[in-house]
């Protein structure tokens, strides 16, 4: 694995990416992955598997396509990816270790990205138990617990000092989320330090990706 390293540049992820359009600018401004939302129940960015094949298959190569999954069974899994093929699995439910390990063994070219909803100390050793077999975590808002349940696109932040005794403690790069704005994003990069960011609602109108409050975003990430 990765080790999780402070780095000068912290990548950008934008999520909730819904057709080839949104794909272009995404990577046009310089987005280190985009992530492809499939069936949640609840939240933003929900498109087909149909749709995620087909962004996938032209997302170009150094720029990761991250399919997010609330499946936790270990065949449903393997069979979504082979339907959608994306370079990266992001689980934003409760997984199982021993399916997580059995994922990174059927599918070695594929990153396994574990969503850790943040909620206290207890996230810590959820964190590094789940580094133990994914390649990266991810620190969201979501309560999965809540009803109705919520595993991201909530536009809520959390404990970002939590998230900082995460990195800290990681074995893996972690990327931040959960309510993150251009005007927030700064601090927050400040205090976590987290390999990436993660953006989806706070960089669009009316559902669509919107040029210039990416723009703002892409810069104030860079400027932290």
């Amino acid at each position: 694995m990765l080790r999780s390293t402070v780095l000068a540049k912290t990548r950008v992820k934008i999520c909730c990416v819904a057709n080839a359009e949104e794909l272009t600018l995404a990577v046009s401004v310089g987005a280190s992955a985009v992530g492809l939302v499939s069936a949640m129940p609840s939240g933003p960015g929900v498109i087909s598997e149909e749709d995620i094949a087909a962004l996938a298959a032209i997302t170009p190569p150094p720029v990761p396509s991250v399919l997010l999954t609330s499946l936790t069974e270990l065949a449903d899994l393997l069979a979504q990816q082979h339907r959608c093929r994306a370079s990266a699995l992001q689980l934003c439910d409760a997984v199982t270790a021993t399916t997580r390990g059995s994922l990174r063994q059927a599918l070695p070219d594929v990153r396994i990205i574990k969503v850790i909803h943040v909620q206290g100390a207890a996230s810590v050793d959820e964190a590094h138990e789940a580094a133990e077999t994914c390649d990266a975590s991810l620190l969201d808002s979501g309560r999965p617990a809540a009803e109705p349940r919520t595993l991201g696109g909530t536009g809520n932040t959390h404990d970002w000092q939590v998230s900082r005794a995460i990195r800290e403690a990681a074995d893996v790069p972690v990327f931040l989320a959960g309510g993150l704005n251009a005007e927030n994003v700064g601090g927050a990069i400040r205090v976590v330090r987290p390999f990436g960011a993660d953006v989806c609602s706070s960089v669009r109108i009316g559902g669509q990706l919107d040029p210039e409050r990416l723009r703002r975003f892409i810069e104030a990430v860079r400027s932290a």
